[in-house]
């Protein structure tokens, strides 16, 4: 692990300690003292563990390299709690509390999972992981004090990049940038009425006796079908509003009616409740749709088209009037990379079928339309694409890439800020290490004093 990245370190430690708590007493014995703070041997146990679990290898001892993320991470805490500007809330810590339990339930598969793999209950978890929350939220407020002034100037920046070798100046993908026009196709009446139906026969079925989940296994047309329907545990803001408001309704064993979503029809059935959260199974039908109506919309987006290269309207009006896209209509159908919230795109980074379309065409060009997929409902649209600017790959420079380079002396400036803090902190806090540990070769001298 090179010095560079130690930043990075401290924070998959602090994430991957907040359940490690007091394991068997045979090991908890105290490894090293960082101020008023103390590493435990089980500490650095369940983090070797857990690189062991995910594969993760070290050129070095991986022990040495976990004790040392410690002892960082207890020298911010040390200080933060010195810090009067630094106050970390109750409220603060049971928001973080719930964002993680949510992020294991969603990586484990649900509560129960989660509850498997730790051996404990959900309560005990979330007292086990209380007092490590804190500490997790106390270095990272430490961190951005130490980097709050943090600033660079152009001839910084220009200084920093003459300094940079060929191989050490960043690489840059030919980039697009693009905005589209999409039209969904009609559903047909009936192909409606048929879905419903379909669906209010399942809960006629399911109140009369049958399993739900082996119905969502068998007719389910959503990924959670092979998990009988079962979402997991949610809260509303992760779900289509249409779905999250008849799910909330629900009480547990209860079944509702038909709901119609961005992503297709469904029933949905409550399984539990966790205050804010809900966990539900649900079957979902998906529409199909007619070849008339695909040829329909491909016509109308054609006529657009021409309309827009005779002057008769612009892409941006026309994008606003016609397309369905509610995220892209609104700004001239520009299109965002959700990643960075950035209009530039790589080849790879774009949809398969926008990708083959868009890599054709010349700045300032409208592609004919074509069939697509909505990234969200997953169903099938069809649109066209103009390529409103490309950047060939290149090697960054400051004409063009200014701001990525920008970043990226800045980010170096606060990884040295903090190196810095680090060194100078070591020579005024107490510090000491259990003699099993003096041979670590350390990045950071003065650990050992």
């Amino acid at each position: 692990m090179r010095k560079s990245n130690l930043v990075i370190a401290i924070l998959l430690v602090l994430f991957g300690l907040q359940t490690a708590t007091a394991q068997d007493k045979n090991i908890d014995q105290v490894i090293a003292v960082v101020g008023s703070n103390i590493i435990l041997k089980s500490d650095i146990e369940y983090m070797n563990m857990q690189n062991q679990a995910q594969g993760v290898t070290s050129e070095g001892d991986m022990k040495c390299e976990i004790l040392e993320n410690l002892l960082i991470e207890k020298l911010m805490v040390a200080e933060a709690e010195l810090d009067t500007n630094i106050i970390i809330t109750d409220n603060q810590i049971n928001q973080s509390l719930e964002q993680r339990l949510a992020y294991y339930i969603q990586n484990i598969g649900s509560e129960k999972a989660v509850e498997e793999y730790f051996s404990k209950s959900i309560l005990e978890i979330k007292s086990d992981m209380k007092d490590m929350i804190k500490n997790q939220l106390l270095s990272e407020s430490m961190q951005n004090t130490i980097i709050e002034n943090a600033k660079v100037t152009p001839s910084e920046v220009r200084y920093y990049y003459r300094g940079l070798s060929e191989d050490e100046k960043p690489k840059i993908k030919t980039e697009y940038e693009y905005a589209k026009i999409s039209i969904t196709p009609r559903i047909e009446d009936d192909e409606e009425k048929r879905i419903k139906e379909t669906l209010r026969s399942f809960k006629k079925r399911i109140e009369e006796g049958e399993n739900f989940s082996s119905l969502a296994i068998f007719y389910s047309e959503g990924p959670s079908a092979t998990d009988g329907g079962d979402l997991g545990y949610f809260g509303r803001a992760v779900m289509d509003p249409a779905f999250a408001a008849a799910a909330f309704n629900l009480k547990p064993g209860q079944v509702s009616n038909v709901v119609k979503s961005e992503m297709g029809y469904h029933i949905i059935q409550m399984i539990d409740r966790k205050g804010d959260r809900v966990r539900c199974r649900h079957i979902i039908l998906k529409p199909k749709v007619e070849a008339e109506e695909i040829d329909h919309a491909t016509k109308a987006l054609d006529s657009l088209k021409i309309a827009i290269d005779d002057g008769d309207i612009t892409f941006e009006e026309a994008a606003l009037r016609f397309s369905m896209d509610k995220n892209s209509k609104n700004s001239g159908g520009l299109v965002l990379n959700q990643e960075d919230l950035s209009s530039k795109f790589e080849a790879e980074m774009l949809p398969p079928e926008v990708s083959k379309v868009l890599t054709k065409l010349e700045v300032g060009e409208i592609s004919d339309p074509f069939i697509a997929i909505d990234n969200r409902s997953k169903s099938q649209i069809i649109q066209i694409v103009k390529l409103i600017d490309k950047k060939e790959a290149h090697t960054a420079n400051l004409s063009e890439d200014y701001q990525l380079i920008s970043d990226m002396f800045l980010a170096n400036k606060k990884q040295q800020m903090i190196e810095d803090w680090i060194n100078e902190r070591q020579q005024k806090t107490y510090i000491t290490i259990d003699p099993t540990y003096m041979n670590c070769e350390f990045k950071f001298s003065n650990w050992i004093k």
